[in-house]
């Protein structure tokens, strides 16, 4: 997702932010762009594009400025653009933005009526103008960001400097990580520490609702209600198998970190972020080999798809571990928005029990490698029956994706960590634009459904930054939870599938007994296994089933489950009857599921790494089961 990089010392920040924006280049953007006050004036230089667009702008400019920020943009509210681009300016503020204003209609309607000047379609251009009114007011930075916290939700990181008091940054964070680095007499801020890693190895965390006033080289932290309070510096000693991890323990926990931007690649070559549609890129139904996807013309193509997708009357998802439960997500995201019947099989048993695939079938095989031996035989079984095959792989060219009549990438980037993380969300960001796909060339789905469910899939990497923020609540509840004897994960809908992906992480990572069951299931038996030993992992955002889930949730709990619950919002609820709760921003039921998995993740990888395991080299395991 977007990255941030500032500056503030008598180094040249031009040099600085440019080079700290390479090192998060990594994170997916559309633009990019600098502001460096500049003898008493901002100078804004904005491109789209890649930062070598940037850079050729810049190359001929001059700064005397000693202070500045950048920005590296991925598209939510408003198409790419250099006017979309950041920073923006307000009468003399410049502001940096990551994340997402959840609230911005409302901020942008108030502003309007205002006679704001709104020169954007951002939500971030928005802050800008809330902290110039602001500050119109104080004439003081600090005071200006500290009475417009309170009037943004979301989840945010934001930087910004202002034109009256020359020395002085503010940085100030609800989601999305932020960093302060400390130098000698500099001090820098950034989304993550590899953008700054060159230049120092000391480091400040802010945690949510914190804000940093920086003022020359001098650091002050305070609460959102502006009491100061004390940070501790962290200082890293990187060596060359960590800078490879980018400062991370484990690979897996790097990867964790790295969905929001593998779901931003994953829906980013299918999704129009203006018009809010979808339409599948380079699937190749034509018959085009894997290497020539690139030059199918993509209105044909995509017109092609939307004609098999037509004929379709029934759907296989063949999968096997973690990809057989996304598949169980895709299952009910099929069904509900494009109305075609779907069967989830685990390759294995697919591929032996004699399948009846009836005509105009389209087999979906999902595999991280592309080359799962089961999936790769089923698919083939699938070939020599006449079914049209589509694969979603992470491996271009493997040998399911070579063999699949169609093809959908998960566009992840490499995964080392044998526990797969990345591969699971971006699949079901994936999953998601497939089944809108069907739905609007099936002619069952309207073109407001269309729009409202694109809306809520592109607000979802913002959204799961937020939701990372649960790490260092699960590195701390580790030395408890591992107490338990066993964990019963549960869920409803698509929370079900997420249910069982959160017990086999804990199986694979952490060696200890859990189980996955449909919420509703508990009566028909597992409920004589829960005592006061017994954990009850409960998947329950708000949605059409809540209601139920609540039910099933105080039964468990009646027997002596120790609950820990996953839910939409304050919800006081789920709050009071579970012992530890945790909170997911609101989002749509076919979102959810990709939000929901983060804390699960987090619980197995630290309860691993607690009890001393190896978290990316799980015993027994391999990350590509390339046998029977």
């Amino acid at each position: 997702m977007c990255g941030i990089v500032g500056y503030l010392g008598p180094k040249n920040p031009k040099d600085i932010i440019v080079s700290g924006l390479k090192k998060l280049e990594y994170r997916g953007y559309d633009s990019a762009g600098v502001a460096i006050l500049d003898q008493g004036k901002t100078k804004r230089v904005r491109a789209q594009g890649k930062l070598k667009a940037l850079e050729d702008k810049l190359q001929h400019e001059k700064f005397d400025g000693h202070i500045g920020i950048g920005h590296t943009r991925w598209a939510t509210h408003g198409k790419p653009s250099e006017r979309n681009a950041h920073p923006h300016q307000v009468r003399g503020i410049n502001l940096v933005h990551n994340g997402i204003i959840e609230n911005y209609l409302d901020i942008r309607e108030e502003l309007l009526a205002q006679g704001a000047d709104i020169t954007s379609d951002t939500d971030s251009e928005l802050v800008a103008h809330l902290i110039a009114n602001e500050v119109d007011q104080t004439k003081d930075l600090f005071k200006a960001v500290e009475n417009t916290l309170d009037k943004l939700r979301g989840a945010f990181s934001i930087l910004v400097m202002w034109e009256q008091e020359p020395d002085r940054l503010v940085a100030f964070k609800d989601g999305p990580p932020l960093v302060v680095g400390l130098g000698e007499k500099e001090v820098f801020v950034a989304s993550d520490v590899q953008a700054l890693i060159q230049y120092t190895k000391k480091f400040v965390y802010l945690e949510d609702r914190e804000v940093a006033s920086i003022k020359g080289s001098d650091v002050q932290f305070f609460s959102a209600n502006g009491f100061p309070i004390q940070k501790k510096i962290v200082e890293l000693n990187w060596n060359p198998e960590m800078v490879e991890k980018q400062g991370y323990a484990h690979y897996m926990l790097k990867e964790i970190y790295e969905q929001p931007r593998a779901v931003a690649a994953a829906i980013e070559p299918h999704v129009n972020p203006e018009t809010f549609t979808v339409a599948l890129k380079n699937i190749g139904f034509g018959g085009q080999p894997v290497q020539k996807l690139e030059e199918l013309d993509s209105k044909t193509d995509w017109a092609k798809t939307q004609e098999v997708f037509k004929g379709i009357e029934r759907v296989f998802i063949i999968a096997c571990g973690t990809s057989n439960y996304a598949g169980m997500v895709g299952k009910y995201l099929i069904e509900q928005l494009a109305k075609v019947p779907v069967e989830v099989d685990i390759a294995s048993e697919f591929r032996y029990r004699n399948p009846v695939i009836p005509p105009k079938t389209l087999v979906l095989t999902i595999s991280q490698s592309g080359e799962t031996a089961d999936t790769l035989a089923a698919i083939r079984m699938a070939k020599e029956m006449g079914a049209t095959t589509l694969s979603i792989c992470n491996v271009r060219n493997s040998t399911i994706d070579r063999e699949a009549h169609g093809h959908l990438y998960m566009n992840s980037g490499p995964e080392i960590g044998v526990a797969s993380t990345k591969a699971f969300t971006s699949t079901m960001a994936v999953l998601n634009c497939l089944a809108i796909a069907m739905g609007r060339s099936r002619g069952v789905m309207n073109e407001a459904n269309e729009k409202d469910l694109v809306r809520s899939l592109l607000a979802v990497p913002s959204q799961m930054e937020g939701v990372l923020a649960y790490d260092k609540y699960f590195e701390e509840a580790a030395s408890k939870l591992k107490l338990f004897r066993g964990f019963l994960y549960m869920g409803r809908g698509t929370s079900y599938p997420i249910a069982m992906e959160g017990a086999l992480k804990l199986k694979e990572l952490a060696y200890m007994h859990a189980e996955g069951y449909a919420a509703g299931e508990m009566k028909h038996g597992p409920l004589a296994l829960i005592d006061e030993r017994m954990a009850i992992v409960m998947v329950a955002p708000t949605d059409h089933l809540y209601e139920k889930t609540i039910s099933n949730l105080e039964e468990a709990r009646a027997r002596g489950g120790k609950v820990i619950s996953i839910g939409t919002g304050d919800n006081e609820k789920l709050r009071s009857i579970s012992e530890y709760y945790l909170a997911i921003p609101q989002a749509h039921w076919t979102v959810s599921a990709i939000l929901t998995v983060i804390p699960l993740q987090l619980m197995s990888y630290h309860l691993a790494s607690n009890l001393g395991y190896d978290v990316d080299q799980p015993r027994n395991l391999a990350k590509s089961v390339t046998v029977e």
